[in-house]
């Protein structure tokens, strides 16, 4: 444990020399948490790996020491993703260490602990649960997790409510911006949906270094975060089923459609296996699915979904033939703008018309079509036309890559792209 306490102190802020890396720091995310400071609530935050969530945590500890001037010993910080930290695999290792900082360090007063990736000790809540209700001790819990079911089942019912969750998303275009010191325009904009948000990705150089970087992360998603925690058995098939939803960007697709496509490849796949890696990767945050509303019976419809991935490094990187279909990359965009803005979205249908996107957030809605550019009068008819047999006044937007707007005469909003999901940010 000794061993395990001095490892502490490298990535803690107890020793005043040591240098942490901070990162960019994200507005959006650390408002939120520190908004809910202050009380017993749990604070989960949630995301894909290398979304940012250890760079957000560092972000949060910071604050506390040097801005609410809390005794840097009265924080305690453990990552769970470092090899130093490999033996604390279960709740009671996880006890034993906080006994040993707090013997060690002797905090007084409220301790706020943060543990990074939480899902990877074995019955963790039992020490987080009983942290957060301690009667005597004052604790504020931090955790983080990169699995959407970090608060499922029995830990939900048990809390009742007394957490409050934070999801982290890669950079947004605006961040992107931001951290490079941009402008927002058109050519920073094409740049950016022709690489990564993901934080670490805008230190690397090459491409080579790029694509084994999302080479490496699919494979620990895949194998570490699906395959081994749920116990399946066809990697292939997971791997295939990842590449299929990322080539169908934006496309409407079901489960007997994606069964049909590998049973013309003399491949084994039922019903039930499809659905569970697809709920899989979804708790594991690198897809995302939009259900269909359907305005006449105001219902969401069951069958066909779009997916969407939640970074386009995984497309750009990993398979840069698919790069070219840029309605699906814009389209992918925008809704993963629009997600991280905590809209909920859906996908309106009609009789010969669909709205790209229904985006609704605290009881307001507008609507979204998202096209590449006005290349005819065809073209604007269907996507400013798409509208007509929307009868309501909520705002309607066209968002495309066009230089030029269009005026129109309904109240539809042409606008760039770039434009849109920034100010979404």
């Amino acid at each position: 444990m000794e061993n395990i306490l001095n490892s502490l102190g490298s990535i803690n802020f107890w020793n005043e020399n040591l240098k942490i890396d901070l990162g960019f720091y994200r507005l959006r995310y650390n408002k939120s948490v520190i908004d809910s400071m202050g009380n017993k609530l749990i604070k989960v935050i949630i995301g894909q790996r290398r979304a940012g969530k250890s760079y957000l945590v560092r972000q949060l500890i910071h604050h506390l020491i040097f801005d609410k001037e809390i005794k840097k010993e009265n924080v305690f910080y453990l990552n769970k993703e470092m090899y130093e930290f490999d033996d604390i695999r279960t709740a009671n290792d996880l006890a034993k260490l906080i006994n040993a900082y707090e013997s060690e360090y002797k905090p007084s007063g409220k301790v706020y602990i943060f543990i990074d990736e939480v899902q990877n000790i074995d019955d963790w809540e039992k020490v987080i649960v009983s942290l957060a209700q301690h009667t005597v001790k004052e604790y504020e819990v931090f955790i983080t997790g990169s699995n959407s079911k970090l608060l499922s089942g029995e830990l939900a019912t048990l809390l009742s409510g007394r957490y409050i969750t934070t999801e982290v998303f890669p950079f947004s275009y605006k961040e992107f911006l931001e951290n490079s010191n941009l402008e927002n325009n058109k050519a920073n904009f094409i740049d950016y949906i022709s690489t990564s948000g993901l934080p670490e990705l805008l230190n690397l150089n090459s491409n080579d270094t790029k694509t084994n970087y999302f080479q490496s992360l699919k494979n620990t998603i895949l194998l570490k975060d699906i395959m081994y925690r749920y116990k399946i058995r066809d990697y292939v098939l997971l791997e295939d089923l990842f590449l299929f939803v990322i080539h169908n960007v934006g496309s409407m697709i079901s489960i007997p459609s994606i069964i049909k496509y590998f049973k013309n490849k003399n491949r084994k796949a039922d019903y039930s296996t499809i659905s569970q890696y697809l709920q899989y990767m979804q708790d594991a945050f690198i897809i995302h699915e939009a259900p269909r509303y359907f305005f006449k019976t105001k219902e969401l419809l069951s069958g066909e979904k779009k997916y969407y991935v939640n970074d386009l490094g995984f497309r750009n990187y990993l398979y840069p033939s698919l790069v070219s279909d840029i309605g699906a990359v814009l389209e992918n965009i925008v809704f993963i703008h629009l997600r991280s803005a905590a809209y909920n979205i859906k996908i309106g249908y009609g009789r010969n018309y669909e709205i790209d996107f229904i985006a609704e957030r605290n009881g307001e809605q507008h609507y979204v079509q998202v096209s590449y550019v006005m290349a005819n009068s065809a073209t604007v008819d269907r996507e400013f036309g798409a509208f007509d047999k929307v009868k309501d006044n909520l705002p309607k937007y066209v968002v495309t890559m066009d230089d030029i707007l269009i005026k129109n005469d309904n109240g539809i909003i042409h606008k760039h792209i770039w434009d849109y999901i920034y100010d979404l940010s």
